[in-house]
This record gives C-alpha cells, structure tokens and sequence, in this order.
C-alpha cells in the first residue's frame, strides 16, 4: 500500500476513536470544554442535561459527578459449632444380686419395660424362709416370757429387773424377725430404676453371686449426648442452651435438645471441652450407642454490608467509594461473606454510611459527587 493511503486510513482511526470517545466517555465535553476545544454539542444544555441523566455523568459544576448510592447496614453473622457426639441412656443400671445362690427364676424377657420395685428375678430361699420361721417362733416365746414376768411382777414374786430382761429378749427376737424377713426379700432381685431390659446374660438355674449380672436396665425417656468442643466456644457455651442434634446414620431426622452439664476444665491435649446435652426422646426411637451430629449457633460479630456492586478491585486488593459530607472517600475492605443480595466486609465504615454502587468509573478521591435521586426529592418536599 503506498504511504498516502496508509495516512489517510491512520488519520481515518484516529478521527474515529476521538469520535467514539466523545460520544461515549460521560466527562469529555466538560474536558474538552478545558482545554479549550468546543464540540457541536459542548456545553449545551441538552449534553448537560445528558450527563446529569445517566449515574456517572458529571453535573452540578466542574468536577462534581452524579452518582447512585446505597446506605451501608449492620448484619451480625452467626457463628456455627457442629460437633460429633455419642448418645447413652438417661441412666443405665447392671443388676445383681445381693447375695449368692441358685438363679430360680427370671420373670422378664428382652426388650420389655419394668418399674422401679418390680421383680424381676429369684433366687433359692428355703434357708431364708426357716430363718423367718425361726424368728417368728422366738417373738411368741418372748413374748410369753414378758407376760409370765409382767403376772408375776404384779404380785411381786418377780423383780423390776426381770421384767426389764424380758423385754430386751423380745426386742431382740423382733430385730432377729426384721433380718430374717430383709434376706427373704433379698432373694427376689428387683428393678432399681424404670428402664428397658436389655438381653439377658444368665438363665434360670445358674448359681450366681453378688458380682453376677443378672440384666441391664435402661432408661430412654431422654438421651444423654457427650461431645468435645473447641476451646474458643467455652465461655459461650452454658447450661440451658438449645441444640439441634442430627443422627448420623439418618440425617434427614433433627432432634432438638438442650445443654444439660459444661465440663469445669478445657482437656490440655485436645484443647477442648466435654459438654453434655438432653435430648427428648418419647417415641423411644433413640437408642444409647447412636453417634449424633450436634449444631449449636452462637450470634457472631456484626459488619457492614454493602452492595455487591460497590466491591471494587486494585492493586492493593479490594474497596469502595464511601461519601463523606459530599465527597468520595476510597475506604479499603477486607470481604468478610458474599450473599446473594449483599457483601459483608470489615471496614471503616458504619451503618448508614452512603456507599457509592453506580458511576464509580467517574469517581475520583476527594472528588464532589452528588447522589441522584436527592434533590428530586428535595424538590417534592418543597413544592408539597
């Protein structure tokens, strides 16, 4: 190609971008206006009016830039604890015996519900029964013995002190009835708790000792949650607090609770701490040995949240343009959480503070900027 033609196709370009930049930059009749070079629509007030209507159009005097913002406000985020935990029973009893002998007869069977008090097995007991037969035959001796002395003590033929050994035998011979009674009756082996009785160990005709368990027993009306958590939540946690507690093997079931103990020390290996936590359990659908996934929410620190269109990016890593007494002010952020609708960030900036989210191209630091929408408002409440 010759080197006119390459001219005129360069000065073409050149025309062509200075075109486009007049027609699209929003501040570039104001510049050229400064440096002297006036356009067919220069400072007109139809290109005034055109600046002002769209955000980042300068209006309003050299330098001032409209621009759409939105107040800054408060949002607390909460802090979460989730934790793994393992269930037991509300209380858990092993029966024995109180003494050894022949296992005669279990009256329960797996799985069933027994009351405090009921018995649920029984041992031999003729040697209990003759010391109980025994016993009640020593009473009715002493106490014709008594009589005898009373009768005779009446006509004098017997001493104060005969009488009064009489009445030591008979007390002796009631507190030898209460005994023998107290080891009958500890030959039936009773509940000690209201629980479920788990499988049993032992079958009638076994002899067994006072270290024999004879069943176990377990109360389910509510399940007991041990779990560890981390030290920063210790002071947080307290006696009361609800929960919400997932099974692990079905987590499509929640299970709400409440601490019930905090442990007094944080474990110097794990640097954590043992909390305890009831759960409610009237259907008996929870059994003790399920592990739990324990969620608690604690209300965390509170920061601004802006709109995700005031984010900004730089050099120095991200920002907004916060408006103060009329001017930009570039404030430094440090993103906290994104949402849907906003941004939390950690920032010099408080709730209510204006933060600008549309014309930020045309925003410079220090710069006048004025908030459209402001004075069409000022101006309804003066002509209402």
């Amino acid at each position: 190609m010759a080197a006119w033609k390459q001219t005129v196709v360069a000065l073409v370009i050149l025309v062509a971008a200075a075109a486009g930049w007049m027609r699209f930059y929003p501040g570039a009749p104001e510049m050229l206006a400064r440096w002297g070079i006036g356009g067919p629509d220069a400072g007109t007030p139809s290109s005034t009016a055109a600046a002002t209507a769209r955000p980042g159009g300068r209006a309003g005097g050299p330098g001032q830039v409209t621009i759409v913002a939105q107040p800054a406000v408060a949002v607390t985020v909460n802090d979460r604890l989730q934790a793994i935990g393992t269930g037991r029973a509300n209380a858990s009893v092993t029966v024995n015996p109180y003494s050894a002998g022949r296992l005669t007869e279990l009256l329960v069977e797996p799985g069933v519900h027994v009351e405090k008090g009921q018995v649920i097995a029984t041992l031999d007991s003729e040697t209990e029964v003759i010391a109980q037969d025994r016993a009640h035959v020593a009473i009715q001796d002493a106490q014709a013995k008594l009589d005898r002395v009373k009768s005779l003590r009446a006509s004098n033929a017997a001493t104060p002190v005969a009488v009064a050994d009489a009445e030591v035998t008979l007390a002796n011979a009631k507190l030898a009835q209460r005994e023998a009674e107290l080891a009958l009756a500890r030959r039936s082996v009773t509940a000690p708790i209201s629980g479920t009785v788990g499988i049993l160990p032992i079958s009638a005709g076994n002899y067994v000792t006072n270290q024999s368990a004879i069943a176990t027993l377990d109360d389910r009306s509510s399940i007991l949650v041990d779990f560890w958590v981390p030290e920063r939540f210790a002071a947080a946690i307290k006696v009361g607090q609800p929960l919400s507690a997932t099974l692990i093997a079905n987590p499509g079931q929640a299970y709400s609770g409440t601490v019930s103990a905090v442990d007094n020390h944080i474990d110097e290996k794990s640097r954590t701490l043992l909390v305890k936590a009831t759960i409610a359990n009237p259907a008996d659908s929870l059994r003790a040995g399920m592990s739990f996934a324990i969620t608690m929410k604690f209300p965390g620190q509170a920061y601004p949240a802006v709109s995700p269109l005031a984010i900004l990016w730089g050099s120095d890593g991200a920002y907004v343009w916060a408006i103060e007494q009329g001017k930009a002010k570039r404030v430094p952020v440090r993103i906290i959480q994104r949402n849907n609708e906003s941004v939390l960030v950690d920032a010099a900036i408080v709730s209510g503070d204006l933060v600008v989210t549309e014309g930020t191209q045309s925003v410079s630091e220090g710069g006048d900027v004025r908030v459209a929408g402001k004075e069409r408002r000022a101006t309804d409440a003066d002509g209402s």
